[in-house]
């Protein structure tokens, strides 16, 4: 039974939080020093203010949108398969991601990102027209 501590609950606020734009909410699923890093150690913020400045721009696109194709869980480290939606500077399109979360005392301390190859909407048009 999951319980609000286990850390596939805390990953799926998270995710939650992200697709409802809820910077606050989000930033209740991460621990005060969290790092975020590109896999495997390209640091891309380190604690809570970097984080919600991240966040807070990322969260303003109006096409942002997460949606979980898989979950793995194994103690306290989860990894998501996910398409996301989203602003590119080239214009609208989706990515795929893996995220490698580690989850301790109900927040996560560090997530790793795995970026997949990105798709604009003006290419997918192209390609079914």
């Amino acid at each position: 039974m999951n319980t609000p501590l286990d850390p596939e609950a805390v990953v799926q606020r998270q995710l939650d939080a992200y697709n409802a734009r809820d910077v606050d909410a989000l930033m209740a699923a991460y621990a005060e020093d969290l790092q975020q890093f590109e896999h495997p150690d390209i640091l891309l913020c380190s604690g809570a203010a970097q984080l919600r400045e991240r966040m807070t721009a990322r969260l303003s696109d109006p096409h942002l949108y997460a949606r979980l194709i898989h979950r793995a869980a194994i103690g306290n480290v989860v990894i998501d398969h996910e398409e996301v939606n989203r602003m590119f500077p080239e214009g609208t399109g989706k990515i795929e991601l893996v995220a490698i979360y580690e989850v301790r005392e109900g927040r996560i301390v560090s997530a790793r990102f795995i970026s997949g190859q990105k798709t604009l909407d003006s290419e997918a048009r192209r390609l079914t027209s």
